[in-house]
């Protein structure tokens, strides 16, 4: 196989506060993300989702960085720029919320965290919403101060993750909900705790305040977490893909609306005054064109995907494309995450993907794994 590139370190490709201790742990692959370094993969990609599966890891998702929202109109800002209702959230609790633009188009799909009354975290994945944020506010004349804060989340995550956690900031965080909220106190300083992350092993996420306050953390949880096999992880391709977790920029990108990337139960459009409210009424009175679909491919193991890969009826007539994929090693098959046509999506239908290795027939699935 042909060696992956290597990537010049720089500043503009900001490091973390808990980058030397990931590289010291033996992360292998890195990638970009919002302009700072992501890890990707440790051992191997099989080796990784074993462990996850199996015990618990901490992961380095500083480059989940925060677009804060604070002032009288901040509020307001939020709603706009998401068709989720953000009405019901009280100070101290979050929820999933798309993004979209004026076509009623995604720009992004982070966990919105109401810090206070008049302060809002976008909590993004990777792409410039803070500009998007300035853009708004200014166009609207909105009283509103738009900043990225020092903030540097960490996740853990993994079947074994309650109780790691619970050694760390008590045994309440064992009765909290998926997208639940609180505020654990490490170390004489209190930090932003949700229930959430990006696997669906079961984990929490650790909004660390103040970049002196990551690495005694991260630490912590090594030190308390031996007998658990704790190990440093990050997420993990073949655990995402399995469980259909979808990967703004590749899976769903600016060219599709929250009803084809399968988010329209995370939008009201009916009930807010959002950017995009009349593009997205009439995206859902229409039914979307294409929409996301697991689909699996028996035989040899795929290459890894660096580009989309075309998928085609047996005919050849243009059905969609594959955005991400992997060889799942407990299911036995290769698993991609697809945006497929209209008229193709049905489970059981046999369709075509042409990988760099050749075509390799795929079969559409009910649902994802997971």
């Amino acid at each position: 196989m042909q060696a992956l590139p290597r990537f010049a370190l720089a500043p503009r490709l900001r490091p973390t506060p808990y980058s030397e201790a990931v590289d010291a742990a033996g992360a292998s692959i890195y990638s970009v993300y919002n302009h700072m370094r992501l890890p990707v993969c440790f051992e191997s990609f099989e080796a990784d989702c074993a462990h996850l599966k199996t015990h618990v890891q901490v992961w380095d998702v500083a480059a989940q960085r925060q677009v804060q929202l604070r002032g009288p109109d901040a509020g307001a800002l939020a709603q706009m720029m998401t068709p989720r209702d953000l009405s019901a959230l009280r100070p101290g609790s979050c929820a999933y919320a798309p993004l979209v633009d004026d076509r009623g188009r995604l720009l992004n799909d982070p966990i919105a965290i109401k810090v206070d009354d008049d302060c809002w975290w976008f909590s993004i994945a990777d792409s410039d919403v803070l500009l998007w944020a300035k853009g708004l506010a200014l166009g609207h004349g909105l009283d509103v101060v738009i900043s990225e804060p020092d903030v540097n989340p960490l996740a853990v995550q993994g079947p074994k993750a309650t109780e790691l956690m619970a050694r760390i900031f008590g045994d309440g965080i064992r009765e909290m909900r998926p997208f639940g909220t609180t505020r654990g106190r490490f170390d004489g300083r209190e930090h932003v705790i949700t229930r959430s992350g990006w696997s669906k092993q079961g984990g929490f996420e650790v909004y660390v305040e103040g970049w002196e306050n990551a690495m005694p953390l991260w630490d912590a949880l090594f030190d308390l977490g031996t007998d658990l096999e704790v190990r440093a992880g990050c997420p993990n391709l073949i655990e995402r893909v399995e469980s259909g977790l979808l990967s703004y920029g590749s899976d769903m990108t600016s060219e599709h609306t929250p009803y084809e990337a399968g988010l329209g139960r995370y939008c009201a459009p009916e009930q807010v005054s959002c950017i995009g409210r009349d593009a997205l009424l009439e995206a859902r009175e229409k039914g979307p064109d294409r929409q996301v679909r697991c689909i699996t491919m028996p035989g040899d193991r795929v290459p890894p995907l660096r580009a989309f890969w075309p998928v085609t009826t047996r005919d050849g007539e243009h059905a969609g494309r594959v955005s991400s994929a992997s060889w799942s090693p407990e299911f036995d098959t290769n698993v991609a995450i697809a945006m497929i046509e209209k008229g193709h999506w049905e489970p059981g239908t046999v369709l075509v993907v042409h990988t760099p290795d050749g075509a390799k027939e795929a079969t559409v699935r009910e649902r994802f794994f997971r």
